[in-house]
């Protein structure tokens, strides 16, 4: 079992530090130009539920994810110009960015709180470690020199289309995964959550790469003849048309499913082989 880390004894002093620290995590990624204000409101309540609930082990590792990835999606290049072209959001993350993110590790980390049992904080592990894995393999997948693959057919297609995978991508993916599982695991004592982290965020990237060549909703610009996941204009003003997908079904939801895939794909192997 795993101890409630630095855990303050009065339950209520505990979430009223978690609410200041989460506050005070976000305005300084706010002022950082890292989140929207929605995004930084969104922010703040993740961060209170996971340190004032959950205690130190989520926190850190819920801080790990963010900083990590945020300070990839700030590194600018030529290359990253087409990703910004064909995603549906900016570099600064939003109110759903956010909870597509952090609401699964956030309420996993409520249950860790309350039971103080391996499981749950596993569970953190692996919803990040899938939210890690995506997020650089996006962020430095798009600067390989070859083109990448679809992941249904493997044929070559331009960087930043939804569901392109690369041997760099993929290799990024699993050390993000790798970073969470490292992190996480003095936590349950046990280094297996090193490999079994990076085993479940990879195989959860994977599935957020499947379901974005698949049923993502893709749209095209007339104008600039560029596909894209913005809607319902795209950069240069011009209304999108949907051209494969399911309408309702954006970026977002897609990692929400891969953050739960990534928790249930984590505790999962822990339990066999535990």
């Amino acid at each position: 079992m795993a101890a409630p880390f630095g855990l303050i004894r009065d339950p209520w002093t505990q979430l009223a530090l978690g609410l200041v620290l989460g506050v005070i995590v976000a305005l300084g990624a706010r002022r950082a130009s890292m989140l929207t204000t929605g995004g930084a409101i969104a922010a703040a309540v993740v961060g209170a539920l996971t340190f004032g609930v959950g205690g130190w082990a989520p926190a850190i590792l819920l801080l790990t994810f963010f900083v990590s990835s945020s300070l990839l999606s700030r590194q600018s290049s030529e290359r990253k110009q087409t990703l910004a072209i064909r995603s549906a959001k900016g570099g600064r993350r939003d109110v759903w960015q956010v909870l597509a993110n952090g609401a699964v590790p956030a309420l996993l980390a409520v249950g860790f709180g309350l039971t103080h049992e391996d499981l749950w904080l596993v569970g953190v592990a692996g919803a990040l470690a899938a939210s890690n894995a995506d997020t650089w393999a996006t962020e430095v997948g798009v600067l390989a020199r070859t083109p990448p693959r679809m992941i249904t057919n493997l044929r070559p297609v331009e960087a930043g289309t939804s569901g392109a995978i690369s041997l760099l991508g993929s290799l990024a993916a699993l050390a993000g995964a790798l970073l969470i599982g490292l992190v996480g695991s003095p936590f349950v004592r046990n280094t297996a959550l090193l490999y079994i982290a990076g085993a479940g965020g990879l195989l959860a990237s994977l599935l957020d790469s499947l379901l974005g060549a698949t049923v993502q909703a893709q749209y095209v610009c007339p104008n600039c003849d560029h596909l894209t996941e913005r809607h319902p204009t795209h950069t240069c003003g011009t209304a999108t048309v949907l051209v494969s997908g399911w309408p309702w079904l954006g970026n977002d939801p897609v990692n929400l499913a891969a953050s739960i895939a990534g928790a249930a794909l984590t505790t999962l192997l822990w339990s066999a082989l535990s």
